[in-house]
């Protein structure tokens, strides 16, 4: 069996010749990939292990994308330097529906190659003494040799005991699914090698364990939703196309290895920068998404000018003057304090001149022209 499309960009593949013996079983195997809905995005950066099981699925095998709504009440540990906050039952709902659409833009929808489970079917029956076993299986001791733990621990800041459970339950998953592989960014190693112990532990045949790069953002960090230097997998064509844009030169070569799986094509950059605008759009929203994105940058963002078609929000709120940054929240997404930020940065203009303030008078927003951030415009239209 062709493993090459499998391991693509792989950093870890554990143990060694662990998937050919897999493969060498003469069925489809159970390709797990487990999220967490701790914001309403799947970014290009997570999309890598996503492509990872594409590759899986293009082979015949089952894809197994978990959704960890239980593990979520939790918050997983791994990378951070304090304890995630908790989000409501609404707001892990209402992720998990968008995550799914974002994945659905990478993985085929076939019900005989994609499989979706919610961890929370068998992480909420666990009684205590199930807990208790569980904990059992790897000690204190170990889980202190996280990098992430032991630099918390030694700098005397709380590690709480559930943060101790988060890689059990991740575990646990690939005991309630029957993982044959498990795949995750290098950040989840020691989660996915917990899975392999876990599954002995319940004398199953452990998982083969994948790992894939963290993809670098413009700004050199590691791609995050929580940051905002992220480009959702079903962000609006231009705002994908235009995050795009703003990746270094020095950083084309990873994201065409990592992203589009190819090599940089010859040329300038910038054409090569476009090309892959147009190849990560058309990926999400098709071929002439992609051009009208390509056509709505080149109008506002080289040229400077306002896009030729403007979309009319229709605000209904009486208040005068009117709030902004709800306003941009309702309509354009993100929260209230990332818009007070942006027009606290100038980042936002009213009919060309940056809005002075977060409240503005009803009468001088009435059908005028609102430009938040570089590339979005819309129309204001009072009721």
């Amino acid at each position: 069996m062709e493993t090459a499309d499998l391991t693509r960009n792989a950093v870890d593949l554990l143990p060694e010749g662990g998937l050919e013996a897999k493969l060498e079983k003469g069925r489809p195997l159970r390709v797990k990939l487990g999220i967490d809905v701790t914001s309403p995005d799947i970014h290009v950066g997570r999309g890598i292990p996503l492509q990872r099981m594409r590759a899986f699925q293009d082979q015949g095998h089952r894809a197994v994308l978990i959704i960890g709504d239980y593990t979520t009440r939790i918050g997983d540990p791994s990378g951070r330097s304090s304890e995630r906050p908790i989000l409501s039952d609404e707001e892990i709902d209402a992720n998990a529906q968008q995550y799914l659409a974002q994945a659905r833009t990478i993985l085929l929808d076939d019900p005989a190659l994609l499989e979706v489970r919610y961890n929370g079917e068998w992480l909420s029956r666990l009684s205590y003494a199930d807990v208790i076993r569980l904990g059992r299986i790897i000690t204190v001791a170990r889980m202190l040799e996280r990098d992430d733990f032991e630099k918390r621990y030694r700098a005397g800041e709380p590690i709480s005991v559930s943060e101790l459970l988060y890689p059990l339950m991740q575990a646990y998953d690939s005991v309630a699914i029957g993982a044959d592989v498990e795949l995750g960014g290098t950040d989840q190693l020691y989660n996915l090698l917990a899975g392999r112990d876990v599954m002995a532990a319940y004398g199953l045949e452990p998982q083969v364990v994948l790992t894939t790069p963290l993809l670098l953002s413009w700004d050199g960090e590691k791609m995050s939703s929580s940051v905002g230097n992220n480009i959702p997998l079903t962000a609006a064509p231009e705002e994908m196309f235009g995050r795009t844009m703003r990746i270094p030169d020095s950083m084309l070569e990873e994201w065409y290895r990592l992203v589009a799986e190819r090599p940089v094509p010859d040329g300038e950059p910038m054409a090569a920068k476009l090309e892959l605008a147009r190849w990560i759009v058309a990926r999400s929203h098709g071929e002439v998404a992609a051009r009208e994105a390509e056509e709505h940058f080149t109008r506002v963002v080289r040229r400077g000018q306002a896009p030729e078609e403007v979309e009319e929000i229709a605000w209904e709120d009486a208040a005068d003057p009117v709030y902004l940054p709800a306003l941009l929240q309702t309509h354009l997404g993100q929260t209230a304090s990332h818009w007070r930020r942006i027009v606290d940065q100038g980042g936002v203009r009213l009919n060309g001149e940056p809005v002075a303030g977060y409240e503005v008078p009803r009468a001088s927003l009435d059908g005028g022209l609102l430009q938040a951030g570089k590339r979005r415009y819309v129309r204001i239209r009072l009721g």
